[in-house]
């Protein structure tokens, strides 16, 4: 027999396309925000997103080595882990915080459950929920604190500004105390709020790039504001108006967290019906947290409790094998 066949184990679909290469896109799609960002907050933005990024890519790489694994720090997976963390941050925190997300992050949601495609729960989410309850003075306050002519550790320990960069309440907040705002900042960007969080329009148009190239499916993003804005019809008290139900689409980490962290291939559900079941989980967890808690967000924690639930979620929405049948008792 001249003729050799490579046997191996299913699946045997294969394709070129690389963790490395989604990953790459996802950088690639979070970039509008990110230049945004630094623009609309100044330099103490582009500080935290280069600590956050670095503290995730060193504190990968000291893991791997010092567990004696491959180093996985060259898929850009730590690299986007870094940039979505720093989305989720006040301009005004301290440095170290910063620091502190990431490497939380990194060890003890990612690399202790065995790396990427392990973690059972997005890693920049669980650390900003993680610093939001350790330092929740300081993740709250999207006021700006300017220090006249800020040395080096003035940035570490205080987070510094003096940028004239860009302040003061979020749309939310504004919304939530029942003032209205105004949309076309809102999609732009020049308001108050997170780093990555405040720029509409960039991050949709990171979302379309990601649609576009495939690397995610419209299904949980539309299915997962739909539903919000549903919600919001039903029990905000607002009925249609539009400043309110639009302020609060792009407002806040809505499109963030819909776009780029619910579509997370390890903590989202792999099956179209899934999916969509997702979506509408995130939808009605994000309108409770809205409406009936008191902080005006809700994004992270519908996440996270939506990222818990995929398992079960799986099990219920999963094909049955073709030619597959049930098992009859007493047989």
């Amino acid at each position: 027999m001249s003729d050799l066949f490579h046997v191996s184990a299913a699946p045997h679909t294969r394709s070129p396309i690389t963790t490395k290469h989604i990953m790459r896109d996802v950088v690639i799609a979070l970039m509008p925000a990110s230049l945004f960002g630094i623009y609309n907050f100044g330099l103490n933005a582009l500080l935290i997103l280069i600590t956050t990024v670095t503290v995730c890519l060193l504190t990968e790489y000291i893991y791997c080595r010092a567990m004696k694994k491959p180093v996985t720090t060259s898929d850009f997976s730590a690299v986007v882990t870094g940039l979505l963390l720093a989305f989720n941050l006040p301009v005004g925190l301290p440095l170290w915080m910063a620091a502190l997300g990431g490497i939380f992050a990194i060890v003890v949601v990612k690399m202790v459950f065995g790396g990427l495609g392990q973690n059972f729960m997005n890693p920049a989410l669980a650390a900003r929920a993680f610093l939001l309850i350790s330092f929740s003075d300081n993740m709250a306050d999207f006021a700006v604190k300017q220090i006249s002519s800020p040395k080096v550790t003035d940035y570490i320990l205080h987070g510094a500004i003096v940028a004239d960069g860009v302040s003061g309440a979020t749309p939310l907040q504004m919304l939530k105390s029942g003032e209205s705002i105004n949309l076309l900042e809102k999609l732009i960007g020049s308001v108050g709020g997170s780093i990555g969080e405040t720029s509409a329009l960039a991050i949709i148009l990171g979302g379309l790039y990601l649609i576009f190239r495939k690397v995610i499916s419209y299904r949980i993003p539309v299915i997962y504001i739909l539903t919000v804005v549903v919600f919001l019809l039903l029990f905000s008290g607002e009925g249609a108006d539009m400043n309110y139900l639009t302020g609060q689409i792009l407002g806040g980490g809505l499109l963030l967290g819909a776009f780029f962290m619910a579509t997370d291939y390890v903590t989202s559900p792999t099956t179209p019906k899934g999916q969509i079941l997702f979506g509408v989980l995130l939808g009605v967890l994000t309108g409770i947290f809205r409406i009936f808690g008191k902080s005006p967000e809700g994004v992270s924690y519908a996440i996270l409790l939506g990222n818990i639930l995929v398992p079960l979620i799986e099990k219920v929405t999963i094909p049955t094998p073709f030619g597959k049948e049930r098992a009859v008792s007493g047989k």
